[in-house]
Order: structure tokens, then sequence, then C-alpha cells
């Protein structure tokens, strides 16, 4: 008998004893059995290797005009090490694409994550109250986006990500029961929970369609039941 492929892929050891470690750490902790106090690490960018496993979108993918770039900016005595999104958004439509009627659009999440010794590497989130990010914004209306393992496989959960400090560090958290489900930008009914147990991705889009430069900086993203930091987020539209 042969060994399946996906042994030889790249990580896949890795990945399987970092799960292993997840779930002895559950075990000998008892956090299996009553509500976590630790958090969970979802993608920590102040690890270098983590912007290696995310991809960029923009509407440069069907023809459109707009830039986005990740890079990982290292360390300094006034900031954390840190993943930053930016480029430029362009509303102008392509020329050959008469389908194409919007433009506009920018956005980041992780590439699906490779299978483990446990089976297909999905995060769960269902213990937890909260997605916590790090991040420095420039004050555009960015939205967070989840993808599970639900039946509509084109839905994503979505987020505001409201910035009190614009150019400054905060610390924000989400409630996970507040993310409200979009497909294709809309929002559709009806509003199922979202299957928090198996989540496949996670990352941040610019959909405000203003011309011009963006920039968000985001040094981590985890999930918590406790609000640790004092800029800890609330439900309140700050507009």
């Amino acid at each position: 008998m042969r060994p399946s492929s996906y042994l030889f892929e790249p990580g896949f050891f890795r990945r399987s004893l970092g799960e292993f470690k997840r779930f002895a750490k559950l075990a000998t902790t008892l956090e299996s059995i009553r509500v976590p106090m630790t958090p969970y690490h979802l993608l920590d960018f102040t690890d270098p290797e983590t912007i290696t496993t995310c991809k960029v979108m923009s509407d440069a993918d069907m023809g459109g005009f707009s830039t986005v770039q990740l890079d990982q900016v290292s360390a300094t005595a006034s900031e954390p090490a840190h993943m930053r999104f930016h480029g430029s958004i362009s509303i102008d439509l392509p020329p050959d694409r008469p389908d194409i009627q919007r433009s506009g659009y920018a956005a980041w999440r992780n590439k699906d994550r490779g299978p483990t010794l446990f089976g297909k590497s999905l995060w769960d989130v269902d213990p937890y109250l909260y997605l916590a990010l790090r991040f420095k914004s420039d004050g555009r209306k960015y939205f967070v986006n989840v993808q599970t393992e639900s039946i509509v496989h084109t839905d994503i959960h979505q987020h505001r990500l409201y910035s009190r400090r614009p150019r400054e560090w905060e610390t924000v958290f989400l409630r996970w029961a507040d993310f409200v489900r979009t497909n294709h930008g809309e929002v559709v009914e009806p509003q199922n929970e979202m299957m928090t147990q198996k989540v496949r991705t996670l990352g941040i889009g610019l959909t405000d369609r203003v011309p011009g430069p963006f920039e968000l900086c985001v040094a981590n993203m985890w999930t918590t039941n406790r609000m640790e930091d004092v800029d800890a987020y609330d439900k309140e539209d700050p507009s």
C-alpha cells in the first residue's frame, strides 16, 4: 500500500505536531470541558512565515485596475512585527469586459490550510466569544471576512472593522455572534448561525470603492473569552 500523497506535502508533519500539542494542552488543562481562559492564536504576523500562508484578491483578477500587496514589516522600538496590507483602489471598469459593471475592491485571506494526521485543518473557535485583532488602520471601511465549511461555500460572514484611533495601534474584540452572513457582498437570509466549529479562512477586505491608496497593518488575530486590552471593542458604532 502506498502512503497518501498528502503525507509528503510541505508542512504536513509540522501542522500535525501543532494540532497534537494543542489537543494535549486542552486535555491537561481541562479546557475541553470548561470555558477556555487562554487565547487561541489564529494568524500571528509577528512570525514571518504567516504571511506566506496568505493570498491577495482584487478587481484586477477580473480585469480591473486596483492594486494590492502584502508586506512583512520587522519590529521596531515603537511597533510590533506585522503584516502590511496596502495598495490603491481604482473604480475604472475594464474596457473589454462589458459584463463587469462594478469595480473597486481589494482583500486578503489565509490560504486553505493543508491536512494533518487528524484530518482537514480547520479552526474550532466555538468555545470562544471574541475574535481579537491587533491592528493599525488608515480609517477606511474595512470588513473582517470569515469562511466556514458551510453548505453554501460562497457564503462569507462579515463584521465591520472600526478604528477608534486611525494610524495608531489598537486592539478590537469582535463577537463571533455578531458576524453577518453575506454572499457576493449582499446580506442574505436566513441569517444562519456561523459554523464556528469549522472555520476555514480569515481575512480582511476593503470595499468602500473610494479611489486612492489604502494601508492596514495587522500584527495578530486570535480568539479569546476575555477582553484583556483596555481598548476593548464594543458594539457601539463610533461614527
